[in-house]
């Protein structure tokens, strides 16, 4: 379904009423100021540190038929690509607009609905302005990753998993609240489905407090403007971003480009590489992706459906190589198209394991922004790290012997891009403004202590530019714990385009207490007190000719220990004592 498609209902559409650059500007912000005040509430007030540290989480505002009006400034991009408006339209399928009342909070955590593992919960609440304050005007939309939502594994995400059930509870848009009144039947589900309810029952007030700030702030907007003039800025806003990627979709000769990568395993097979096949079509202003010759659903844990998986990356790779300064909006995407047959990875069955499902994903995005590297060399980038996350550790704390599990995700060198060495460590290109836990704030709160946190020399793919660096943690295990890991791209490193070498892929070494050391990549495994945990990730490819180099640069990278002087005079012929 195309975004234009989906305003059925909504007055102000025909563009009965105009509104004044002015005003249309101060609209603007002020929607997007609403969606970052419910950003910084919700980092300050959740009780995960998942949250408050690490921002897995996402704000959005939406029109009443479900369409990204805006998004906060940061957040998670796969959150908000299409899932927050997948949430909402099921919503308004099962209740109609008729069954969605004031001080309403519906949640959502539906794998064939968002197409995501079920940690990731959609909450959200109708807004109701107009002169009798009863019409159905917009949603505001807070997803956020709940710590553990049961399953076969602590955290519920298990590399094992073949099936959804195994993955936790599902919620299939429910009310947490009706008329502002606590569902506590919905409640208690909730608190008998986590093994640590503490944590998200402080989460899920978090949430509630952004909707509650957000409903408040949305409805008195449309009070103060009027729903026909508010309803006309949103499409005018529409309208300006879908011009603005019209126009630079133009830019790109017309023609069909393909590209191919492929992912290590589904963590259940692990001799099966999947094949990442896809084609970019450019027609004037229009551009498809064509998704057909992806790899099929899988066994294991890394599948996602329509709406967390294929409309996600295409959103996301779309907007990298089209929009990436415009703030992201229905009006963004009317210009893309996606093909994408059902029971393939990004459009898996109901059913699917999909507790990783964010493991392919930012490999399919460098693929397609790989796929037009010979038409627009000037807006692409090498291939970067490309790893997700990496390690989870468990296990019970020695002081109280309570529960707990640490979450520490990749991050990584991106690639070089035509007029500049590449960046990082970074995370993913899915991550957004996600930030890395302080060292502190972990070594104070779990039985590790991080001996190393430094960067990798010589990761970084070579080229006229070089790829951006990876990192080397190395955690010492201070209790007996089980660490999972879930390390991808080891095998398809991240490539350079246009004569850019490859960066370094990753890897994750564990040490147990009287064993070899032992590459490990997608595993659940025990180590106990003194063994050693050391992530080496993967840096970025390199953009053009190694040869077309400049001397200065290669001999600062050497002095600043990006690259060894071994490798700069294999690679680049240069040493720091050059001439």
């Amino acid at each position: 379904m195309d975004s234009n498609d989906r305003n059925e209902g909504r007055k102000g559409v025909k563009g009965e009423y105009s509104v004044d650059p002015i005003t249309l500007e101060v609209i603007r912000g002020a929607f997007t100021t609403i969606a970052d005040e419910i950003d910084i509430n919700l980092a300050r007030t959740a009780y995960s540190m998942l949250i408050y540290e690490y921002k897995d989480y996402a704000v959005g505002i939406l029109d009443a038929a479900g369409n990204l009006v805006c998004q906060c400034t940061g957040g998670m991009p796969i959150f908000i690509a299409d899932v927050l408006g997948a949430a909402v339209r099921d919503g308004l399928e099962i209740y109609g607009r008729e069954g969605l009342h004031k001080a309403d909070v519906v949640i959502t955590n539906h794998a064939a609905t968002m197409g995501q593992h079920l940690n990731n919960v959609a909450m959200y609440s109708p807004v109701f302005a107009g002169p009798n304050g009863d019409e159905l005007v917009a949603f505001v939309v807070v997803t956020a990753h709940w710590t553990d939502v049961g399953g076969r594994v602590v955290s519920s995400i298990s590399k094992f998993a073949t099936d959804v059930f195994q993955e936790g509870i599902q919620f299939r848009t429910v009310k947490l609240r009706a008329r502002g009144e606590r569902v506590e039947e919905i409640y208690r589900m909730i608190e008998y489905n986590t093994r640590f309810p503490d944590l998200v029952r402080g989460d899920i007030d978090a949430q509630l407090a952004g909707c509650n700030i957000g409903c408040e702030r949305v409805a008195a907007l449309y009070d103060r403007y009027g729903v026909e003039a508010l309803n006309a800025a949103i499409d005018t806003i529409w309208a300006q971003s879908d011009s603005a990627a019209r126009e630079a979709v133009r830019t790109i000769p017309d023609g069909r480009y393909e590209a191919e990568s492929f992912l290590d395993d589904d963590g259940i097979d692990l001799t099966t590489p999947l094949p990442i096949r896809i084609a970019v079509i450019v027609d004037g202003d229009e551009m498809t992706i064509d998704f057909s010759h992806i790899a099929d659903q899988v066994r294991g844990p890394l599948n996602s459906g329509v709406s967390g998986g294929g409309y996600t990356v295409a959103r996301v790779a779309f907007k990298y190589l089209v929009a990436p300064h415009e703030p992201a909006n229905e009006g963004t995407f009317r210009a893309l198209k996606m093909i994408l047959p059902p029971g393939k990875i990004l459009s898996a069955g109901d059913n699917a394991a999909m507790g990783r499902y964010n493991m392919p994903l930012p490999t399919v995005i460098d693929t397609v922004i790989r796929a037009l590297a010979p038409a627009i060399p000037d807006r692409v980038a090498g291939a970067h790290f490309g790893s997700f996350w990496t390690l989870r550790f468990h296990g019970r704390l020695p002081e109280t012997g309570a529960l707990f599990q640490m979450n520490d995700s990749g991050y990584g060198g991106w690639g070089a891009i035509s007029d500049g060495d590449g960046p990082g460590p970074f995370r993913t290109n899915c991550h957004g403004d996600t930030r890395v836990i302080p060292t502190e704030v972990l070594e104070a709160s779990y039985p590790v202590r991080i001996d190393a946190f430094e960067l990798r020399a010589d990761s970084g793919g070579a080229g006229e530019f070089r790829g951006g660096l990876g990192l080397t943690k190395r955690y010492t295990v201070l209790e007996d714990l089980t660490v999972s890991t879930g390390f991808e791209r080891s095998q398809c490193a991240p490539w350079g385009v246009l004569g850019g070498g490859d960066g370094d892929a990753s890897r994750v070494i564990i040490e147990a207490p009287g064993k070899d050391p032992e590459i490990v990549l997608k595993d659940e495994r025990p180590v106990g007190a003194g063994g050693w945990v050391i992530v080496e990730t993967g840096g970025g490819g390199g953009f053009g000719d190694p040869a077309a180099r400049s001397k200065d640069a290669i001999i600062a990278d050497i002095r600043n220990g990006y690259i060894s002087r071994e490798a700069a005079e294999k690679i680049y012929g240069v040493s720091s004592d050059s001439n």
